[in-house]
């Protein structure tokens, strides 16, 4: 998705915001001895999103050396076809995984498998549940995460209006956690005139999320802004609003990449939307589980590198957070769409 000439935009754009408190370059771990295999195993192919990832993860092993980044996925979001993957690189004897999991539960057996052959496995994105898994990196919290697209259309909206959720998957763990944080985030007394009145799936495919939005807009006569904390619901709610003449009517916020929003911030269809640098939360996700392949622990209340990005605590919970989002809008969306 990127050369090597967005790259080098990207870190000197970015180095005063979304990288502010970095690392020197120098400040790494030591290249290793002897060549690893390092497998990013995402929900989809196909995903934007999920391809930035892969870029920061390549950043992160040319900075260490001597690591391969192996960039994987099932071509459909289920975790039976994720499973069949990770069996896959457990037969390839794969030195370590970093997996976004489909369904938090149904990974612990195949994450277990793969501990029990000497394969080191940290999930981000979304969690692989404790048992399956040495650490989860967020990239940011889940509190912060959810009160924060409560907040965006809250503003848009004055604070007053019938408000949907266009999720996932139901069984996707980071869109569970972060509904139920925009729930009690909801719960404050501003937010007493802003209703929540639905909530649908679309299954992270753009065919069925715009459907969905459709759904909704007809459902829901009233219906005045929309949350989607998935970047293909957002770009497909979006669309819809677009195609269906809504925009300026109906807004979508949530989670989406400014390459992939622009228009819609621009043709009135989203005031503001957020997400964390996805370049950034793959190398940090690959930096961590270097450290570990090199003897970190990576056990709760241990600290971890994540080279450039600085270093980043283990709760007690076994997990961890990488950073804050970040808000896009008219003001620097153009910018930003630029770079990722």
């Amino acid at each position: 998705m990127f050369d090597d000439q967005s790259r080098r935009s990207a870190l000197k754009i970015l180095g005063g915001s979304l990288l502010a408190g970095a690392l020197p370059l120098g400040a790494v771990t030591p290249a290793f001895a002897a060549n690893k295999r390092i497998a990013l195993v995402v929900k989809n192919l196909g995903n934007s999103y999920f391809d930035a990832c892969r870029d920061g993860a390549q950043q992160a092993a040319k900075e260490l050396g001597g690591i391969e980044i192996i960039y994987t996925a099932p071509t459909k979001a289920t975790a039976e076809d994720q499973i069949a993957v990770i069996d896959a690189l457990i037969a390839q004897k794969v030195d370590g995984i970093i997996v976004s999991a489909n369904d938090a539960n149904a990974l612990v057996p195949v994450g277990k498998k793969a501990a029990q052959r000497g394969i080191k496995v940290i999930s981000f994105d979304s969690a692989i549940a404790k048992g399956g898994r040495i650490m989860h990196l967020n990239a940011s919290s889940t509190e912060m995460i959810g009160a924060k697209q409560v907040q965006m259309i809250s503003k848009t909206l004055k604070g007053e209006g019938e408000v949907a959720i266009l999720s996932a998957a139901s069984t996707m763990t980071n869109q569970n956690s972060w509904i139920a944080a925009m729930k009690r985030e909801w719960e404050k007394p501003e937010y007493a005139k802003l209703k929540l009145v639905d909530t649908v799936y679309g299954d992270d495919q753009d065919d069925k999320s715009y459907r969905e939005m459709q759904g909704l807009v007809k459902t829901h006569p009233n219906l005045k802004g929309v949350i989607s904390p998935t970047t293909i619901g957002i770009r497909a709610g979006a669309k819809a609003i677009i195609d269906g003449g809504l925009a300026g009517k109906v807004f979508i916020t949530g989670l989406g990449l400014p390459s992939e929003m622009k228009d819609a911030v621009l043709k009135g269809a989203c005031d503001s939307f957020a997400i964390w640098n996805p370049v950034d939360y793959g190398y940090s996700a690959t930096q961590i589980l270097a450290g570990i392949i090199g003897g970190e622990s990576g056990k709760p209340g241990s600290t971890v590198k994540m080279g450039r990005m600085g270093e980043t605590k283990i709760g007690e919970d076994g997990e961890a957070v990488m950073g804050e989002p970040f808000t896009f809008d008219k003001s620097n969306v153009e910018k930003y769409a630029k770079i990722f």
